[in-house]
């Protein structure tokens, strides 16, 4: 079977976990990688394979063969840009599933979207586009993901949960059935949430509060660190 060729925009830590899915899923076969932050790692071995440059490569790709590209970093709202970047392009959005995630047959998975090793996505659940369930997360029946939102390792979703654009769920939080957390917010690691979190809002704690609003630009940095601070 000839395999289409894949590449990951991204060659850091998550990137090293999409790369291992994707082997293991056996679907694409990788290229390479892309790396906007660092244009000095160009030709640079990454992960068994190379690091191909910046988004200049897209241009040149084709002429490859290569045909499809997955945004592999967790930057919510910036994997949503460079998608719309390369699906302009004419790329396709990739999925990469780990063979041990356990996902229930109607559960619509979105083009982009990463389901790690361990994860768990019960019956009635949709997931859309350049999403992340990350390993050992749990979504239970009837939930909605939205585009760009990650649900971080361990974290777990009662039923009915909506999740909105660009969330973020931390490690280990647990969120209520039937609740919604709104688009750009970010939720604490280990955070108990009890009720519906607004929009684009830093909330942590047992039970969750909103801490404070956030812009898009703070957003990313809070993602990386409220870990550290939210026990």
């Amino acid at each position: 079977m000839i395999r289409k060729k894949v590449v990951l925009w991204g060659a850091s830590h998550h990137a090293l976990v999409v790369a291992d899915m994707v082997r293991m899923q056996g679907k694409y076969e990788l290229a390479g990688f892309l790396d906007d932050i660092n244009l000095a790692r160009r030709g640079e071995t990454f992960c068994g394979a190379v690091v191909l440059g910046g988004r200049e490569q897209l241009e040149l790709l084709e002429a490859r063969d290569i045909t499809h590209i997955i945004m592999a970093f967790g930057n919510n709202r910036a994997r949503l840009t460079l998608a719309e970047i390369a699906s302009a392009k004419g790329y396709h959005l990739a999925t990469a599933l780990h063979p041990r995630a356990v996902i229930a047959a109607d559960v619509s998975i979105g083009a982009g979207t990463a389901v790690m090793g361990g994860a768990v996505i019960n019956p009635g659940t949709a997931v859309s586009e350049n999403a992340i369930i990350n390993s050992g997360a749990v979504v239970e029946h009837g939930c909605n993901i939205h585009d760009g939102a990650l649900v971080n390792t361990g974290s777990r979703l009662g039923g009915n949960v909506i999740v909105g654009k660009a969330a973020t769920i931390e490690i280990g939080a647990i969120v209520c059935a039937n609740l919604t957390i709104g688009a750009d917010a970010v939720v604490g690691a280990g955070s108990v949430v009890l009720k519906d979190i607004p929009e684009g809002v830093l909330a942590y704690g047992n039970p969750a509060k909103v801490i404070r609003k956030l812009d898009f630009a703070q957003k990313g940095d809070e993602a990386n660190t409220v870990r550290n601070r939210s026990r």
